[in-house]
């Protein structure tokens, strides 16, 4: 195969003459051929780059093609020409077939739907292994305080209680004994009295208890309760009276509900014992207070209404029009008591008529 020299132009024949000189040019090889040269191989084919290339130029490896015999009655392929600055595009990948397109979305929506039902297993699961024997939940915060003795287990919550009843008789005991001599009215006097001879069993009581349960008892009064015992101290005459009432009223109340509390959870017996004493005396003092007729109640329940922080629930409020009456509480027919009820009768038969107590004291909320 003759080789064009650069700047010359190619050879003019036509593919049934290439096909020829090929043919002629293999039956020659055949019959003598020259050393270097393999039989049947066809020589490659160089196409060289254009003019514009430079005189000297050289074929490329993307240029070289193999020789191809070419079928009577059609034309030679045309050869790649590379073009200055010309790139060429990698094929783009075939497309994934409809099938497997269809499979993979299966996989992936499956895969989707796995993860949720494991995110919502793990959300329901997760509060409860949090909580469980956990550092800094109650249960573990009751183990961790508690102590053993002979009476049983003992919190710290019993012991907070054991504390507060010792200190409510440091400070309520000397505002009883001031009530005594410096109260104008009998029931204020009477209320001091209570104070004085309740909180002397109630310290009595929890020395004991202290002493016993090795728990260390205060001997002075909160700053707190001190201050209240300089502010009835400064006070004089009516307004001595309902800074007394008052005072000692709200402090008793929220010791009332503490005492409930250490009542129903307590697992220690001296514990239990002191806060049934506590109970007695307590709700007596309360009572004393609430008959000097001098205990704002609406105060009270803003107070408390300030410091809640959860929603009031209950029935609706009571309507204009008339209401079915309950069906009473009673035993059977058969059903045999011998006991008495604990709290003092209603006076009269349908229950209380209102004015007086039971025990035939003031009014709550009436003067003296």
């Amino acid at each position: 195969m003759a080789v064009c020299s650069p700047g010359t132009e190619r050879s003019a024949k036509t593919p049934r003459a290439a096909a020829a000189a090929g043919a002629k040019s293999h039956a020659g090889h055949s019959a003598g051929h020259r050393p270097g040269i393999p039989l049947n191989i066809p020589a490659p084919r160089h196409v060289f780059l254009r003019d514009a290339d430079g005189p000297g130029a050289r074929p490329s490896a993307a240029s070289v093609t193999p020789h191809r015999p070419v079928r009577p009655g059609r034309s030679a392929p045309a050869a790649p020409v590379r073009r200055p600055g010309h790139r060429i595009r990698p094929s783009r990948p075939a497309s994934a077939p409809p099938q497997q397109e269809t499979s993979l979305r299966r996989i992936n929506g499956t895969s989707l739907i796995l993860l949720a039902i494991a995110a919502t297993v793990g959300v329901l699961i997760f509060p409860i292994w949090a909580y469980e024997d956990r550092s800094g939940t109650g249960l573990a915060n009751l183990e961790a305080e508690t102590v053993s003795t002979d009476w049983g287990p003992l919190t710290a919550t019993d012991r907070d209680f054991l504390v507060k009843v010792r200190l409510a008789g440091l400070w309520e005991l000397p505002a009883g004994q001031q009530a005594i001599e410096r109260a104008p009215t009998r029931a204020v006097r009477d209320a001091g009295d209570h104070l004085v001879v309740g909180h002397t069993d109630l310290d009595r009581r929890a020395r004991d208890v202290g002493a016993k349960l090795g728990v260390e008892l205060p001997n002075q009064p909160t700053s707190q309760q001190q201050g209240w015992l300089k502010e009835l101290t400064a006070a004089e005459g009516t307004e001595y009276q309902r800074k007394f009432a008052n005072i000692l009223r709200v402090a008793h109340g929220k010791v009332f509900g503490l005492i409930a509390q250490v009542r129903h959870n307590t697992r220690n017996t001296l514990i239990r014992e002191l806060a049934d004493a506590a109970n007695v005396t307590v709700l007596d003092h309360i009572t004393m207070l609430e008959k000097t007729g001098m205990v704002d109640f609406d105060a009270i329940a803003a107070e408390e209404a300030g410091a809640a922080t959860a929603s009031p629930s209950g029935p609706p409020p009571p309507s204009s029009s008339v209401i079915p009456s309950p069906v009473p509480v009673q035993p059977g027919p058969g059903a045999s008591v011998t006991s008495r009820p604990s709290a003092a009768p209603p006076a009269g038969d349908g229950g209380a008529t209102g004015g007086g107590n039971a025990d035939g004291g003031q009014p709550a909320g009436s003067a003296p």
